[in-house]
């Protein structure tokens, strides 16, 4: 906020000052239009035409064109037009140099009160302030970055950017609950647009375990009726059929998506998602007619390895069992979560996969199929940090009770299956 101020108090100095120079004049001014009425050459020169007139008439009266009447009368009228010319040219008398002094104070606090009150109804004072707050967090840990936007989104409660800010930071950290009370929170604050609405379809979608439910459909259906076009639902959409092995409805709903990005980055993240589509869709119509009766969970959990490598999509393949130590801590159907994170921590997470309690021991397969966005997928990272955690509660991050396992570094590269073992509880 210094510099801020420093530069409104400057312009103000410098606004002051415009309005002191003229006062400042003044004094020269005055002094150069009295020497200009004394040497006043007006009065000079109506007398001298005065004159020259006066020469004619009499002429004319001694060679007799006039008569002595006419004469008289010329001449009358001659020096009433002197008399008139010589009072036009009277000025008002010049007024003292100090004179209307008194406006310059009164002048310089409406100059002053008025800019800090437009300031004050169209300035960004809040905006700046959450700016110096990001730009004052950026080497800090996450955890510090997250409080503080936290704190500042309550400070500035009807800010919609506090609350932009704070999303992607929820959402990139599985805090799906909280990401759905922010948009919650944005969507009041700057009407129910699509982009925001299609983001709040995608997190309730992930909160209820990639599931398509009637409140995820009702926003889904709001959304696509006010932007047909909507990626971020299109792409959700694809997600819920490739989940359920509808593969043809997921290519459909990915090709739409693409036309609503406008970065390549993202297209070309669809195009491998929907070429392990159609990989999958091949596969599918060449498997055995007693393997089509498989559900749509047996099915993709047996089959994106081949589909993936099929593709040239990177996979990593894992083996997840739970420690026998832990056995019997919470219900068989606790969801498990298997995640994969870039190893420096900037992105959201690269790929999720989710399972039950009860059906481990089990193998999972990560590849960009799984990923939450189009923007941070599992071929974008060498190397990976793999999480498994058992969720009392539902959420994908650490609560007190989860049981979790994890393998770092992992290289996505790697052809060998992975074994990650559920062996630590969260005090």
């Amino acid at each position: 906020m210094i510099p801020l101020w420093t530069g409104i108090v400057a312009l103000l100095l410098l606004s002051l000052w415009l309005l002191w120079l003229p006062l400042r004049r003044a004094a020269g001014l005055r002094d150069a239009l009295m020497t200009f009425e004394a040497d006043d050459r007006n009065n000079a020169e109506n007398l001298a035409i005065y004159r020259q007139r006066l020469a004619a008439l009499e002429a004319a009266l001694a060679e007799g064109e006039i008569d002595r009447g006419r004469f008289a009368e010329d001449r009358l009228e001659l020096d009433r037009r002197l008399l008139e010319d010589a009072g036009s040219t009277g000025r008002r008398p010049l007024r003292r140099v100090q004179a209307g002094r008194w406006l310059l104070p009164v002048v310089a606090v409406v100059v002053i009160a008025g800019t800090l009150l437009f300031y004050d109804q169209t300035g960004d004072r809040r905006d700046l302030a959450l700016y110096q707050v990001i730009q004052s967090l950026t080497h800090a840990p996450p955890e510090t970055r997250l409080a503080a936007l936290e704190a500042e989104a309550r400070r500035q409660d009807d800010n919609p950017k506090a609350w932009a800010e704070l999303f992607p930071r929820y959402r990139d950290s599985g805090q799906f609950d909280k990401a759905i009370m922010t948009l919650e929170r944005l969507i009041a604050l700057q009407g129910r647009q699509p982009a925001l609405l299609a983001q709040l379809a995608q997190m309730k979608f992930f909160a209820a375990h990639r599931t398509l439910t009637g409140e995820v459909q009702a926003l889904v259906d709001e959304t696509l009726k006010l932007d047909p076009r909507q990626p971020t639902v299109l792409g959700m959409l694809g997600i819920d059929a490739f989940d359920h092995a509808r593969y043809p409805q997921a290519i459909d709903y990915w090709r739409r998506a693409m036309a609503g990005y406008q970065d390549a980055e993202s297209g070309q993240a669809l195009r491998k998602v929907i070429a392990v589509a159609q990989q999958r869709l091949a596969a599918t119509r060449e498997t055995p007619a007693e393997t089509l009766g498989a559900t749509p969970d047996e099915t993709s959990a047996a089959g994106p390895t081949s589909a993936a490598a099929a593709a040239g999509q990177p996979s990593l393949q894992v083996d997840l069992t739970l420690s026998p130590s832990l056995q019997g801590r919470l219900p068989a159907d606790t969801p498990v979560f298997l995640v994969a994170r870039d190893v420096d921590g900037n992105r959201p997470p690269l790929a999720i996969a989710q399972t039950t309690l009860g059906a481990l021991p089990r193998t999972l397969t990560l590849s960009d199929a799984q990923a939450m966005t189009a923007d941070a997928r599992l071929s974008q990272a060498a190397r990976v940090d793999l999480v498994a955690r058992v969720s009392a509660t539902g959420q994908a991050t650490p609560q007190s009770g989860d049981l979790y396992g994890r393998l770092d570094g992992v290289e996505v590269a790697g052809s060998a299956t992975l074994a990650l073992d559920i062996d630590h509880a969260v005090p």
